[in-house]
């Protein structure tokens, strides 16, 4: 008679495939995370070869002035950032979906964050920006609006910039590390470079969804814009208090 299919020889045999294949994606795994790193530092050292020639720019008389983006051209930019944002496998890190920065973290030059700025008319407004410097000596951060139509630098404390998340989190095995539904947020409205306030209307369901939002508007009976989406990049946690 052959061996039962549940017999220990099968089980051993069983067993000793599974623990081969999780060996294989484990590594696996390991070499496409350290290839996004190998990307991240890439994309990092031409951020700051960016910055540092925009620099330059500025206290360069002699260059003609740099010309304005075109609003299409940066919403695109914007969008294709989103899409672009890599996937977290894993165990999901700070700056992972809603997951917010340690408290001792420095955004570096070329970081995207939210900005909170004071607009023409005295009103406080928070933006999309760059991170150009960021001082020790005095814990401010200096960051340029996105919105090159302002070419304007600003002086920032800490409490006045949110770094922008730096992976997306995997709803289908990392639900908690987003934003639950209800919950008060800072998101970009759409087709513009500014954060307002809004509630989570659903979560994203798969890697590649945005949530859908409710942005806070004074013009709907309830208080509230109908759902929006917003990719997970641009959705900060709202310190400020819920308005009543």
């Amino acid at each position: 008679a052959g061996l039962s299919p549940f017999s220990p020889y099968y089980r051993t045999k069983l067993r000793g495939l599974y623990t081969t294949a999780k060996a294989d994606a484990e590594a696996e795994c390991n070499i496409l995370r350290k290839a996004l790193d190998k990307i991240a530092e890439i994309k990092s050292l031409l951020e700051e070869r960016r910055i540092a020639a925009k620099i330059a720019g500025l206290y360069n008389d002699s260059e003609p002035p740099r010309k304005t983006m075109r609003r299409g051209v940066l919403m695109t930019l914007l969008q294709q950032s989103a899409m672009t944002l890599p996937l977290w496998i894993g165990k999901p890190p700070p700056l992972c979906g809603a997951i917010p920065a340690s408290g001792d973290y420095v955004a570096r030059p070329g970081d995207k964050v939210a900005a909170r700025v004071k607009a023409v008319d005295g009103d406080e407004q928070w933006i999309l920006a760059e991170v150009v410097s960021y001082s020790h000596a005095t814990n401010k951060y200096e960051v340029d609006d996105i919105d090159e139509e302002g070419k304007e630098r600003h002086t920032l404390s800490r409490r006045r910039v949110i770094p922008l998340p730096q992976w997306k989190a995997n709803p289908e095995t990392d639900p908690e590390a987003l934003f639950q539904k209800e919950q008060l947020v800072l998101a970009l409205y759409p087709q513009t470079t500014c954060f307002y306030r809004a509630l989570i209307h659903a979560p994203p369901q798969r890697p590649q969804d945005d949530y859908s939002v409710l942005f806070e508007d004074t013009s709907y009976a309830d208080g509230y814009s109908p759902p929006l989406n917003v990719a997970q990049r641009y959705v900060v946690a709202c310190k400020e208090p819920k308005k009543m």
